[in-house]
C-alpha cells in the first residue's frame, strides 16, 4: 500500500502502426488487434484514472489513431476531466480527423519525427512518404491552434543532424521539443548494434544541444534525454518505480513503466480483474521496487538513492538478470563496465524493422 498517487497515465490503445521504426519501445511480441480492450473498457479506465488522481492522459500506441473509436475515447477522457495528449506518428491522420479530435476535447499533440533528411527519415520509418506526411500533420495541428510537441529519437543514423532537427521543429510552430536518445529495450535492443552512436558522436551532440539551447530558449522549451550507455549515473527512471505514473497495455495489463514486461518473474494485474486503484496500491508488480527497502548495495547506502531511485529496473534486468541489481548506467555498479564495453562493440548497418507478420502494418480500421 502506498500514499503516493499517480499524476499521469499512458494508455497504449493499440500496437498497430503504419510505421516500422527499429527503435520502437514497444515489446517485440506485439499485442494483436483481437486482444485490444474495447471502447467501453477504456472509458471505464479513464474514469477510474481520474478518480485515482491522474491528471494527464497520454493516448499512445503503436499509432492511437489506428483505432476507429479514437474520437470517442478522446471525448470520454475529456469528460472524465483528464488532460489529453495524443502521441502520434502523424501518418494517416487527416486534418478532418484532427478537427474532430479537437472538438472532442483533445488538449495537446505530440508528433514523432525521424530526421530532416527525407530519405533517412523514410528509411527509419519503414514507409515511403512518412516524412512528408509528418510535416503536413504538424502544419494542420498548429493551424487548429493545438499545442504541439515534436519528439525526435536520436541514434547513429541521425545524430549528426541533431541541431538541424531542433531548428526544423521550431519552424513548425511547435511549443516544445523533446530530443531523446534511443532507449535500448524492445526493438531498440534488437537494433542496438545499428543504432548506438559512438562516444565522439554523443559528445558532439551534447555540445550542439547546449549551443542551440542558448540561442533558442526560453522562446521554446527543449528537453534533452541523454543516452544511458555514456552516463556516470542513472536517470531517475519514471521518477521512481510506482511513484507517479502507470501504463495500460492494449490488452489491459497495468505496468509501472512502459518496458516493465521485459522483467521476467513479475506478475502484472489487469483491468479485467482489478480496478486501477487496487492495482496501483496493492499489486505485486507495483510494490516490487517502490521505496528503497528492495535495494542492494551499493544503492542501499548511496546518498543518491532518493535522487535517481536506483535508476532503471528494466535495464538492470536486461544486463544482469536481476532487476534489483544496481543499474549498469551507474559508475558505481559492478556491471557498469559491460554497458561501456557495448559502446566499443561491433556495429552493423542491418536494421530489424518493427512489424507483425504482414509486410506492412495496417493504418486504421
Amino acid at each position: 500500500m502506498t500514499d503516493l498517487l499517480p499524476l499521469g497515465m499512458l494508455a497504449e490503445l493499440t500496437h498497430r502502426c503504419p510505421l516500422a521504426c527499429p527503435y520502437c519501445s514497444n515489446p517485440v511480441e506485439l499485442d494483436r488487434r483481437s486482444d485490444e480492450l474495447d471502447t467501453a473498457t477504456w472509458l471505464r479506465i479513464f474514469e477510474e484514472a481520474a478518480e485515482l488522481g491522474v491528471l494527464q492522459l497520454h493516448l499512445s500506441g503503436g499509432e492511437p489513431t489506428a483505432r476507429s473509436d479514437i474520437v470517442e475515447l478522446t471525448r470520454g477522457a475529456a469528460k472524465a476531466g483528464l488532460y489529453t495528449n495524443l502521441i502520434t506518428s502523424g501518418v494517416g491522420l487527416t486534418k478532418q480527423r484532427l478537427e474532430a479530435l479537437a472538438e472532442a476535447g483533445l488538449d495537446h499533440v505530440q508528433l514523432s519525427w525521424q530526421d530532416t533528411d527525407p530519405v533517412v527519415a523514410d528509411k527509419i520509418a519503414g514507409l515511403e512518404g512518412a516524412h512528408r506526411w509528418k510535416h503536413e500533420t504538424a502544419r494542420a495541428v498548429v493551424e487548429l491552434g493545438l499545442p504541439l510537441t515534436i519528439n525526435v529519437v536520436i541514434h547513429r543514423l541521425n545524430i549528426a543532424r541533431i541541431a538541424d532537427m531542433i531548428v526544423a521543429a521550431c519552424r513548425t510552430g511547435a511549443r516544445r521539443i523533446e530530443v531523446a536518445h534511443t532507449q535500448y529495450y524492445g526493438w531498440g535492443l534488437a537494433n542496438r548494434a545499428a543504432l548506438l552512436p559512438t562516444q565522439e558522436q554523443v559528445e558532439a551532440a551534447h555540445a550542439a544541444v547546449a549551443q542551440i539551447r542558448r540561442e533558442l530558449e526560453p522562446s521554446i522549451l527543449i528537453d534533452y534525454v541523454a543516452p544511458d550507455h555514456f552516463s556516470r549515473f542513472p536517470k531517475p527512471c519514471m521518477n521512481g518505480w510506482g511513484r507517479q505514473s502507470l501504463n495500460v497495455t492494449p490488452r489491459g495489463k497495468v505496468l509501472p513503466c512502459h518496458a516493465a514486461e521485459s522483467i521476467r518473474g513479475l506478475t502484472f494485474w489487469t483491468v479485467h480483474d482489478h480496478s486501477l486503484r487496487e492495482i496501483w496500491h496493492d499489486s505485486p508488480a507495483f510494490n516490487a521496487f517502490r521505496g528503497t527497502d528492495w535495494m542492494k548495495e551499493p544503492c542501499r547506502s548511496c546518498p543518491r538513492k532518493h535522487i535517481d531511485f536506483g535508476g532503471c529496473r528494466c535495464q538492470a534486468f536486461a544486463w544482469t538478470g536481476d532487476a534489483a541489481n544496481t543499474d549498469p548506467a551507474c559508475e558505481l555498479s559492478p556491471y557498469h563496465g559491460a554497458l561501456r564495453d557495448a559502446v566499443a562493440g561491433p556495429r552493423t548497418n542491418e536494421l530489424i524493422y518493427r512489424r507483425f507478420s504482414q509486410p506492412k502494418p495496417v493504418l486504421q480500421d
